[in-house]
């Protein structure tokens, strides 16, 4: 499955389809989801209407990706279920990698590794690797190898669709719109409750499962650096909000902990050797965990007024309970975007295909 948004990545959304299609493991089919985008949805239409294993959708859920995702899962015919991003390409044993992972029936999710392909041609000096999250990218802190983990990263993962089932789907809300907010953090929250949902689970990262995503001049820049990492700050008071701070935080604790420090220790060695850029790449992750930080404790505050005078208007209650056993309800009033989980947030989603779709 890749969801798409906007004809300016035209290109590659071409290039993300032929990858898949390249793949030394056939897909069962490609599904291309149109996030409110008519123009869109008919070039793409056109382009794919002689292909018979690329299926063009519309969301049919609110806009943005994970209702996207969940109009996706509802239209799918496989026991399987792939995610690439819109602006990057597999590599051909992608899919030979993740459906290796799948041999133990206790692997409910199996993802990948994600590289920076960089506009300008090279990693901007002052990058710190601990940060290509911020990219979408995998980050330094990350076991390598064929490992289990707490959650999988949505641009370069696969799911068994039973286990989508089982969790309740993407909650919407949390994650992408297309260009506005930064915000993230969808696959960590529906992984969580994956986890919650069937305690036996296994989810995996196998590092040879590779993607090249395309990261544009635009989020080279520090001033993106500094709004990607406010803004994952706010995803993760939405996460802990539906999860508990106590899974929502755990792997990020470990990483703050662990990771970062040792970050800036190797920039600022590298600076005394005299290598000035590593000075930029300690205060970068410094800045970093300020940024997410303040977003996390901010949306923290919003989310516990209830939205009174903030951002974030919550609520809970039978109304959002799905699969999973909890229903939690979550208003952007900035955007006007509705957060919800479990049967409340696919809806939308069980009507793809004129209500022949599954519902969550």
């Amino acid at each position: 499955m890749i969801c798409v948004y906007t004809e300016d990545r035209w290109g590659d959304i071409l290039a993300a389809v032929a990858s898949v299609r390249a793949q030394s493991v056939p897909a069962r089919e490609i599904l291309l989801v149109v996030d409110h985008h008519t123009a869109l949805l008919e070039r793409l239409d056109r382009e794919y209407r002689e292909t018979d294993e690329v299926r063009v959708l519309a969301n049919a859920g609110p806009r943005g990706l994970s209702a996207g995702r969940n109009t996706g899962v509802a239209a799918s015919d496989g026991e399987v279920v792939a995610f690439l991003d819109d602006d990057a390409v597999a590599e051909r044993d992608w899919l030979r990698y993740f459906a290796a992972g799948y041999a133990d029936p206790r692997v409910l999710a199996v993802g990948g590794r994600t590289e920076p392909v960089w506009a300008s041609g090279r990693r901007p000096a002052w990058f710190p690797e601990e940060f290509d999250w911020v990219v979408g990218c995998t980050y330094r802190g990350l076991p390598a190898g064929r490992v289990r983990v707490r959650n999988v990263l949505g641009g370069n993962a696969s799911f068994r669709r039973s286990a989508l089932d089982a969790a309740g789907g993407f909650a919407t809300g949390i994650g992408r719109d297309g260009d506005r907010r930064p915000l993230g953090g969808e696959e960590t929250e529906l992984c969580i409750r994956l986890g919650r949902a069937r305690p036996d689970a296994v989810l995996l990262v196998d590092d040879r499962a590779v993607i090249h995503h395309r990261v544009p001049e635009a989020r080279e820049r520090f001033a993106y650096f500094r709004t990607r990492t406010y803004a994952e700050g706010l995803s993760k008071a939405l996460v802990a909000r539906s999860v508990g701070a106590a899974k929502g935080l755990e792997s990020e604790r470990r990483y703050t902990a662990r990771v970062l420090p040792a970050g800036v220790a190797r920039g600022l060695r590298d600076a005394a050797l005299g290598h000035p850029d590593g000075a930029r790449r300690a205060a970068a992750i410094i800045t970093g965990v300020v940024t997410a930080t303040a977003g996390y404790v901010l949306g923290t505050l919003r989310v516990r007024r209830g939205g009174g005078g903030g951002t974030w208007a919550t609520g809970v209650g039978s109304a959002g309970a799905g699969a999973a056993g909890t229903g939690v309800g979550v208003a952007d009033e900035a955007s006007g975007t509705a957060v919800g989980v479990g049967a409340a947030s696919a809806a939308a989603a069980s009507e793809v295909s004129g209500g022949g779709g599954r519902k969550w």
